[in-house]
């Protein structure tokens, strides 16, 4: 039995690995990162409540050039201060948004406006809680200016704003005494901004894009802060995960984002210096140094491909597909092609999965090929171990004659398998990340594929394939525990596609299909072979 064990552990770990390495994936995510996340928050919450007043402190920083400079935390309480209706001095109406801009010169709210974009009440998505970091936000390096700026009423020389068809631009002045800090805003149909920001006498002043969006921050994808280099190199620093300020030179574009939706600032022409300072929860913001004048371009809004394309083509970068980019991006691109022929995105994920099912079979037909012949070869390789289990290397060496003489691989079950986790994983992080989901209906009880099933029928269904997969898919493992594991993965699988959204769960259920289908042809071209030699 060990001898046997040993020619086809490696097989049963690879298989094994596999499966676990996705279930990890998936349990680690629910079960230990999103409790982790939200007793922080809590506990962060509670600790801001227990304040009484804000520390004075300065928080030491120090600039790209090694110079100090002081933001001070006097006006953390200030800055994370809700915004009430009263303080809005300048709104501004896109095609595709609502701008509204605060007496201290920030955007207090964006709600987007177009008809998808809603959220469970059927209300349309607003991307800013009350109590956080808001774009456009400024920091000087003066402690007193700061100070005066938090207190200092901003002058719009225009109380509303129509930018639906044309370019419009708006002026803000804040008068800090001896300083005046200007920033002129230009603002488009499609909901970017241009921004010239400056300070008289020379004062330094950072400026931030503000905290991300937190519509949908939810366990399944990444949030937090995402910068492209000039090098091209792109750098993630995920919610939770600052615990002190970094620094930044030659930076293309920074982006604060959620599952779908994001705040972006950037300047392709001229690079951006960028500090990232740490929250009370280790959340990363961003504060761009402005010096005293400093020009960039700004969106806010949903991490749509083609609009981020129409702004510029670096900016698709914003979407964040994780460690497998390289084959996520196109393949999402492939996705896109589809869809503008098809017109309907679940009709679309179902003929992408056959194509990548199809450029993939002939990596599953020499695993399921594999798989059946080491199950023909399960009697004879019993015989060898129980001849030779006194003497295991003989008994590996015939195990190897065995293998070689039928054209069987010990590894060919599995390594096909591990080869199609890139693919997979590439595969999830399109879906999961897709906005252009949102809103997209399939069949008629599913209106949303960026949403979960709400009648949980694609789960059951590919619970439902898995099972059957199982069933006729050829089995070479000896252990008992073994096979009470892999035949509860099912019922595993099924619970955690319950919230998944109805997209990805397609994708699997159809590829479900698909694998069940092949396995049938391998296990009738064997019934074949062996009723043929009888």
């Amino acid at each position: 039995m060990n001898n046997m064990n040993q020619n086809n552990g490696m097989q049963k770990r690879m298989l094994i690995m596999t499966v676990v390495v996705f279930v990890f994936f998936l349990a680690y995510e629910f079960l230990v990162l999103k409790p982790q996340k939200e007793a922080k928050a809590e506990a962060a919450k509670q600790e801001q409540t227990q304040k009484a007043t804000p520390s004075v402190d300065g928080m030491a920083q120090t600039d790209v050039s090694g110079n100090a400079i002081d933001m001070s935390k006097s006006v953390e309480a200030l800055s994370s201060k809700a915004i009430a209706t009263t303080d809005i001095v300048t709104v501004i109406k896109t095609a595709r948004n609502i701008i509204e801009i605060d007496k201290l010169g920030r955007v207090a709210q964006v709600t987007l406006t177009e008809e998808k974009y809603k959220d469970e009440d059927g209300k349309q998505i607003k991307l800013f809680e009350a109590n956080q970091l808001r774009p456009l936000e400024v920091r000087f390096a003066d402690t007193g200016i700061n100070n005066i700026a938090f207190k200092a009423s901003t002058i719009a020389d225009k109380k509303s704003i129509d930018a639906t068809s044309s370019k419009q631009v708006l002026v803000l002045t804040q008068n800090l005494g001896d300083t005046v800090l200007t920033k002129k805003l230009t603002f488009y149909p499609n909901g970017h901004y241009d921004l010239t920001a400056s300070t008289t006498n020379g004062k330094k002043f950072f400026i931030t894009n503000g905290f991300r969006p937190n519509v949908l921050a939810d366990m399944y994808a990444d949030h937090g802060l995402y910068i492209k280099k000039n090098d091209g190199t792109m750098e993630l620093t995920v919610d939770g995960d600052l615990d002190k300020s970094v620094n930044f030179t030659g930076i293309k574009f920074v982006s604060n984002f959620d599952r779908y939706y994001a705040t972006v600032a950037y300047n392709f022409e001229r690079s951006l210096a960028v500090s990232l300072l740490p929250d009370a929860d280790s959340n990363p913001q961003a504060f761009i140094h402005g010096n005293d004048n400093i020009t960039f371009s700004g969106y806010m809004g949903p991490k749509n491909f083609k609009d981020l394309k129409a702004l510029n083509p670096e900016l698709t970068d914003v979407i964040e597909y994780g460690w497998f980019t390289f084959i996520a991006k196109p393949m999402f691109l492939l996705l896109q092609f589809i869809q503008s022929y098809v017109g309907n995105w679940g009709w679309t994920i179902v003929i992408l999965t056959v194509l990548i099912k199809l450029v993939l079979y002939p990596l599953s037909y020499k695993g399921m090929v594999s798989m059946n012949k080491l199950k023909e070869l399960a009697p004879k390789m019993k015989e060898i171990q129980t001849k030779y289990k006194d003497d295991k290397q003989k008994q590996s060496m015939h195990m190897m004659e065995l293998y070689k003489k039928h054209g069987a691989n010990p590894m060919g079950g599995c390594l096909p398998l591990v080869l199609q986790i890139p693919v997979f994983f590439a595969i999830y992080r399109v879906l999961l990340n897709a906005i252009e989901l949102k809103g997209a209906e399939f069949i008629f009880w599913i209106e949303d594929l960026a949403e979960m099933d709400p009648y949980f029928v694609l789960p059951i269904l590919m619970g439902a394939s898995m099972y059957l997969q199982q069933r006729i898919t050829p089995n070479t493992m000896q252990d008992e525990m073994q096979k009470k594991i892999f035949q509860m993965l099912p019922v595993v699988f099924t619970f955690f596609f319950l919230w998944f959204p109805a997209g990805l769960t397609l994708y699997w259920f159809i590829n479900n299909v698909f694998t069940i289908s092949q396995q049938f042809y391998i296990n009738k071209l064997f019934d074949k072979k062996r009723a043929a030699k009888k």
